[in-house]
């Protein structure tokens, strides 16, 4: 059986501060001496104020926590996908429904959070609440360590890593930017360079196939590491196309949630549902549709395909893409309705009263977001994943996590600049305070809008890309 690289496993050293942190927050709710020291004010002078030993232990435990998730996040998806031969079809397969099993186990904890830990916290105790993810995580890394002799490894026989060797190419084509083409030509020739594998992409990086000097520094790089170089450059049109999916999925967990905080959510005479737990449908989405899509559409698919995913990785991406631009069209006419809903009841002035329209009016636009997740989501992980050198896995996982960070910081700075343009001269912002005067509608259309140019100009990279590897072909 093949052996695969898990470089990674020393991250566990990382992850396990998550571990520590979670166990630090459990006993700072149970023990008593928390309470009694709770009294005592610790000065923090350079803060100008002081603070309670509770609230130092937590915040602690919880920038711990913090730091463990980051060093656990990208490393143990690649570990686990790293247990899977690619050179074998069987695991081949078993390792696309990895990627697909992974995400759903991501989507469960969230949704038994909510539904149980949640009330847990409010009605037993923080102690039992903090308890019970120690307890799993206690259990978790006891098999986790108990599989150690298991598992796939490599040693690697690399004199340097990935990231050397793709930077080094970059200097040596950036020295070399004076070097006539038909040196290159000769070069490329004795290197057995093929077009249809690529060579004629970023032809510029070739030029660090040539040596520009007697000493180390100006030393030729080889065919490989100019082909790994390359690689990793187009990832970035595939990266920046999928910013604007990652702006409209920061939209579910703060519009989405302040709509709902308008409308009827009574259910029986003793209830309200509250406005946060419609984000639940979004992982029981997931949840449900996983297995159909695993099971039903993948085998299906790959009979008329003959790819072991059933379709590509981007081929998916752009699908999950299509189904969130629907989301919003969908969230758009919804809103409308609610606005003439709350007009129709003579509502807009009166921001704090419940519109006449039942919530579930929204459950239609995050289902299609935990839908549109299954693509795109889990695409994303398996594209940076697949098609990064084996030693960036890991680094390739993080660009994948970059892409949701770096979506929610420009949602944040649209919903600034357009609340400025729009809330300029007396006149009523689309994000207004009093929402029966907003617009949310029209941000919406905007972001479907933006969705559209995405789908196109993703497309269009799409057909130029070319798979670092023929089995993703």
């Amino acid at each position: 059986m093949t052996n695969l690289r898990y470089r990674e496993l020393g991250d566990t050293n990382v992850s396990f501060l998550a571990y520590l942190g979670l166990g630090m927050l459990t006993l700072s709710a149970v023990l008593p001496f928390t309470s009694s020291v709770n009294s005592k004010k610790i000065p923090i002078g350079f803060l100008g104020d002081s603070f309670s030993f509770q609230t130092i232990s937590i915040f602690f435990s919880l920038y711990l926590v913090a730091i463990g998730q980051a060093g656990h996040k990208p490393c143990v998806q690649a570990f686990g996908a790293d247990q899977f031969d690619e050179q074998d079809p069987q695991e081949s397969k078993a390792k696309s429904s990895f990627f697909n099993w992974w995400y759903m186990g991501m989507c469960l904890g969230p949704l038994l959070v909510i539904s149980v830990l949640n009330y847990i916290q409010d009605n037993v105790g923080w102690g039992l609440g903090f308890g019970i993810p120690f307890i799993i995580m206690t259990i978790a890394l006891v098999i986790f360590l108990i599989g150690i002799p298991t598992y796939r490894h490599i040693v690697t026989g690399e004199e340097r890593n990935a990231s050397v060797r793709i930077g080094r190419v970059f200097v040596a084509a950036a020295r070399n930017w004076h070097i006539k083409q038909s040196i290159i030509d000769v070069e490329e020739e004795s290197q057995g360079f093929c077009p249809t594998h690529g060579s004629e992409q970023f032809r510029f990086l070739n030029k660090a196939l040539v040596s520009s000097s007697s000493d180390d520094k100006g030393k030729a790089c080889c065919k490989t590491d100019v082909e790994e170089t390359k690689a990793v450059l187009r990832l970035f049109p595939i990266w920046v196309t999928s910013i604007v999916y990652a702006i409209v999925f920061s939209q579910s967990a703060t519009f989405f949630t302040k709509q709902g905080l308008t409308m009827d959510r009574s259910l029986g005479p003793n209830f309200s549902v509250p406005p946060a737990s419609l984000q639940s449908f979004i992982s029981l989405s997931v949840v449900l549709f996983i297995p159909i899509y695993d099971r039903i559409i993948v085998p299906v698919a790959r009979t008329s395909t003959g790819k072991p995913a059933g379709i590509t990785m981007l081929q998916r991406i752009g699908t999950g893409m299509f189904i969130s631009t629907i989301s919003m069209v969908i969230a758009a006419i919804v809103e409308r309705k609610r606005l003439e809903t709350a007009l129709k009841h003579g509502l807009i002035d009166l921001p704090n009263a419940t519109v006449p329209m039942s919530v579930w009016w929204l459950v239609p636009q995050y289902v299609l977001f935990g839908v549109s997740d299954v693509f795109t989501m889990v695409g994303l992980q398996e594209f940076f994943y697949d098609q990064v050198p084996t030693e960036l896995r890991s680094v390739g996982l993080s660009l994948y996590l970059s892409v949701f960070g770096t979506g929610s910081l420009l949602s944040s700075l649209m919903v600034s600049v357009i609340d400025k343009a729009t809330g300029s001269n007396g006149k009523e912002s689309w994000f207004s305070s009093n929402l029966n005067r907003g617009h949310l509608d029209y941000f919406y259309c905007l972001l479907a809008g933006l969705s559209i140019i995405e789908i196109a100009l993703f497309v269009l990279f799409a057909k130029s890309y070319l798979y670092n590897k023929k089995t993703a072909i």
